[in-house]
């Protein structure tokens, strides 16, 4: 005799047969495709039941019928209801992972939740000092921002929540872009962090994504160990955090690119507020990469012993990733070409559609295409406050590697 199925408390969505197995398995990502209906009571970014084809209990999530991701999963116990208390839970157990991480102690800057990596999928949140940024990427998370982001000032005691849902993944979802003060009190235009003890302004309001990237923490550290008496080239260097690293570390010089001249403006003030002269440790070029690198190819005496290449994501989705490569490829190649021999290339790549191993190859050609010959000292990924679930390897987005030119 078959069992009934259970009575859900939520509207149902039923998966097509044969498409259960990633839910099983908790991944918390459904596309269109696999649905084979959805309830009529259903609302858009309210939470709905998914059922196999067989009428069984697979999980609990948001709907948005506008996503390509039309449901996002929250939680696999039908028993655990999605109100107030859930919502609590989750900002608590992430709150309490990154106050026993070893790498942000003394760090008044870090990531506090990373959406589906912390189980909490739409939702990321970043803290600098009093304040906190948060950025809702789905329509679910939009329609509870507010008492998300009085949860999480009552958790912390921070005193404002700042959003910065302007990234382009809203579109998806049927959203418009929103900045400005969501809750509590503005900061001012410019605020101060510490990293490892070093002062950073950063502008929560208008600069890049959340102001500050945090993901990079471990390695920034890790490149500023090579850079003790070294000429150093940051490239896409923002507001100058590799760059106040590698001079803490003895770097004889740093060179920043970078197209904002307001990001340089920072940089400058980075410097000088942790104790360089700009004027003799430094130089702020204003320019895209690409162009300066290539007009730089008829200087072959412009070398450097180390050259950082931080891009932003090249690879908006999956139609850009050809295009992307190509980038990735060309930068590096022009890198190598100036790097003196015996000299270290950090690259990176923050576009979560490349993975480690394609960004290998990459370089691999750019290497041949410039005519040296390179070895693989060191493989970076994102700080420990940007922690991936295992269950959903697309959370590792951040990759990097550091190779040597040989002599």
């Amino acid at each position: 005799m078959t069992k009934p199925a259970p009575v859900s408390k939520y509207p149902v969505v039923v998966l097509k047969a044969g498409r259960e197995k990633p839910v099983r398995q908790r991944h918390p990502w459904i596309f269109s495709g696999a649905i084979s209906t959805i309830a009529s009571a259903a609302i858009d970014g309210e939470i709905v039941d998914v059922h196999d084809a067989r009428g069984a209990f697979l999980a609990r999530g948001y709907l948005n019928r506008h996503s390509q991701i039309q449901v996002r999963l929250l939680t696999w116990d039908a028993a655990e209801s999605i109100d107030a208390s859930f919502w609590l839970r989750h900002i608590r157990a992430a709150l309490a992972m990154r106050a026993a991480l070893p790498e942000v102690q003394g760090c008044t800057a870090l990531r506090l939740i990373n959406a589906e990596n912390d189980f909490l999928p739409g939702l990321t949140v970043d803290r600098f000092g009093e304040f906190l940024v948060m950025q809702a990427g789905t329509l679910a998370i939009d329609r509870r921002k507010q008492e998300l982001a009085q949860a999480l000032l009552a958790e912390t005691g921070c005193r404002g929540v700042v959003e910065r849902s302007d990234m382009a993944v809203r579109r998806l979802e049927g959203l418009t872009p929103v900045s400005g003060l969501l809750t509590g009190d503005a900061p001012a235009e410019i605020i101060e962090i510490c990293e490892d003890g070093m002062i950073f302004h950063i502008d929560l309001l208008q600069g890049q994504k959340t102001g500050f990237y945090t993901d990079q923490r471990a390695n920034r550290r890790r490149v500023a160990a090579y850079c003790a008496g070294q000429n150093v080239l940051n490239a896409f260097s923002y507001t100058g955090a590799f760059a106040v690293h590698a001079l803490r570390a003895g770097a004889a010089h740093v060179t920043n690119i970078d197209t904002s001249v307001e990001a340089l403006t920072l940089a400058e003030a980075n410097l000088r507020r942790n104790g360089f002269d700009p004027d003799t440790v430094s130089e702020n070029i204003a320019g895209d990469v690409f162009t300066v690198l290539r007009d730089w190819e008829a200087e072959p005496e412009r070398l450097y012993d180390l050259v950082i290449l931080d891009p932003p994501k090249f690879a908006q989705n999956q139609s850009g990733v050809e295009r992307a490569l190509r980038g990735y490829k060309e930068i590096d190649r022009l890198a190598l070409r100036r790097l003196r021999p015996g000299g270290l290339l950090a690259t990176f790549s923050c576009s979560g559609l490349v993975s480690s191993d394609l960004f290998q190859k990459v370089l691999f050609g750019a290497a041949i295409d410039a005519g040296r010959s390179v070895q693989v000292l060191e493989a970076f990924r994102q700080s420990a406050d940007h922690p991936v679930a295992i269950t959903f390897p697309e959370g590792e987005y951040l990759k990097g590697l550091l190779v040597r030119v040989t002599a």
